[in-house]
């Protein structure tokens, strides 16, 4: 269960505050230690497009604590509490080696296990731990919750094709921009009062994160440099998927996700080989549910902190 102080705020006294470098970044994290002695199992947990680490991510940490199994969450260079320039920048490759870099860290650590390691991650951090399973051989388990796998299709079924012409202008007004001046432009994560393009083109979304920094994420911000929308175009997992064979793999995906489109994920499951992967479906539900609503997103922690059991403790 998320912990709350007397403000209604998520409570982070029981993790452990820290940094760690990254290609000569601090990047700052939370470690989740379990009851008991170790050496623990350990998970490495990071977030999608803009979040920060106190977004969501503890609960699953909490999760993976009750069950015996050692957390780190952190933020990736150039957010949240992380060094890095320019500010709310993303580029996957970058997050790629964040990830790995936190891997090195946390695997020196001496309550930790490194030979029982896992990664999670959620909407665009889904994505990337299918890459990491695919690259890094510590990773034993992963799971990807309602991932992004191609971001191409995912923007042209997001903004439709009128919307996704209107983008790609904006996308490459911005690159000319910097270019020409040096000048870096940032786009809305949602859609803005002002108008004009947004990267996720959904109005709930900017009400339900709207909500979440208030609740448990006030340095989380709503925009990123159009560099990152450009940089997702050219993002896909499917390359890497083949690579998964025999690695235990478990997919999240919500029914009525409209954000990264859960048909691309069946796509991408379906292309996983062997019989080491696990979906769940989640019924009655969009990608916005397992961030909003606490009782289905713990329901869901439970289910991933059980699958990172079976696959690291055994």
């Amino acid at each position: 269960m998320t912990q709350q102080d007397q403000s209604g705020r998520t409570d982070l006294s029981d993790a452990e505050h820290l940094t760690f470098d990254s290609d000569g970044h601090r990047l700052s994290a939370l470690f989740f230690r379990p009851d008991g002695e170790g050496p623990f199992p350990v998970v490495v947990l990071a977030g999608g497009w803009c979040y920060v680490k106190e977004l969501a991510q503890p609960t699953y940490a909490r999760a993976l604590a009750r069950a015996g199994i050692a957390a780190l969450v952190f933020d990736y260079r150039s957010f949240g509490g992380s060094e890095g320039e320019p500010r709310q920048h993303i580029d996957p490759h970058e997050q790629l080696a964040d990830y790995r870099n936190a891997i090195d860290y946390v695997e020196q650590r001496p309550e930790v296990d490194p030979d029982r390691l896992g990664v999670w991650g959620i909407s665009y951090s889904g994505g990337h731990v299918l890459v990491l399973g695919a690259i890094d051989p510590r990773v034993r388990a992963l799971c990807g919750i309602v991932p992004v796998t191609d971001g191409y299709q995912n923007m042209r079924l997001a903004h439709g094709t009128l919307g996704f012409r209107r983008f790609q202008a904006a996308l490459l007004a911005a690159r000319r921009l910097r270019a020409r001046t040096g000048e870096v432009t940032y786009l809305p994560h949602q859609p803005s009062e002002e108008g004009g393009p947004a990267t996720w083109p959904f109005p709930k979304s900017k009400q339900t994160f709207a909500a979440l920094k208030e609740r448990e994420a006030p340095a989380y911000r709503g925009e990123a440099t159009a560099e990152s929308s450009d940089l997702l175009l050219g993002y896909s997992v499917f390359p890497y998927l083949r690579r998964l064979l025999g690695k235990p793999t478990m997919l999240v995906v919500a029914e009525g996700d409209d954000h990264t489109h859960w048909d691309l994920a069946l796509a991408a499951y379906d292309q996983i080989p062997g019989d080491t992967k696990l979906l769940l479906r989640i019924s009655n539900a969009d990608h916005l549910t397992l961030y909003a609503d606490r009782d289905r997103q713990s329901v869901v922690a439970d289910r991933v902190a059980a699958f990172f059991t079976e696959h690291l403790t055994a």
